[in-house]
């Protein structure tokens, strides 16, 4: 499985029998998609109320707010069970702040099995997990965990802990590098890893999983 960041929480998931998107907003990839393509979209939250509920729905403005080249997608954006294209997803119910939503609303973590690799995409969450929501996602090899808004480095670091994945795929979602760079080494001094070169995407394959948690930092390839 090939795993690549966009920037912000867009994360593209390449298996051998699918593809899966997750959180591709046009303020991110454009409205094109600048090239990006899957089989299975997931959004982990509102951003850019009202989502399509499904394809080629539009909304209240007239626009859909998928890029154009995902416009055939699947699309998940709820709690639930699925099965796609022979690929497991997994929609958790969570929150954007630690108010249970009171403040910034749901969101949505999902787990998608792919390849024999267990990746959950925390979207934009903002809490620690219960035991009961750390039993809904159940193992995990790879974690995408943002940093930044409502989450700060501590707070991302006790949810790697609570997960224990193989691998960590930090997912900065602030707009200014300036304001990105102290969260991220600020994160990894959290983790006790150490900052390496940032690369264009990570392959993984069940086999080849470290031993420990792993923190692997991705280039951006969105538009931004």
């Amino acid at each position: 499985m090939e795993l690549t960041w966009y920037g912000r929480t867009c994360v593209r998931l390449k298996g051998r029998d699918a593809v899966v998107v997750a959180d591709a907003y046009q303020s991110v990839v454009g409205p094109t998609g600048r090239g990006i393509t899957g089989d299975i979209v997931t959004f982990s939250h509102d951003d850019d109320a009202p989502l399509p509920k499904a394809r080629g729905r539009t909304t209240r403005d007239g626009a859909t707010h998928l890029p154009t080249s995902l416009e055939d997608a699947f699309i998940l954006d709820g709690p639930g069970e699925y099965e796609v294209r022979h690929v497991f997803v997994t929609g958790v119910r969570t929150y954007r702040d630690d108010r249970r939503g009171a403040e910034r609303g749901h969101n949505v973590a999902f787990v998608v099995e792919l390849d024999g690799v267990h990746v959950v995409h925390l979207g934009d969450i903002a809490h620690a997990l219960t035991e009961e929501k750390l039993g809904e996602i159940g193992t995990v090899d790879v974690a995408c965990v943002p940093l930044g808004g409502h989450l700060s480095p501590t707070k991302a670091a006790e949810l790697v802990a609570q997960l224990d994945p193989k691998i960590v795929v930090p997912m900065p979602i602030c707009d200014d590098d300036a304001v990105c760079e102290p969260i991220l080494a600020r994160f990894l001094h959290e983790m006790g890893a150490t900052a390496s070169e940032p690369q264009a995407r990570l392959s993984i394959m069940p086999g080849g999983l470290p031993d420990e948690t792993t923190t692997v930092l991705l280039e951006s390839r969105g538009k931004v």
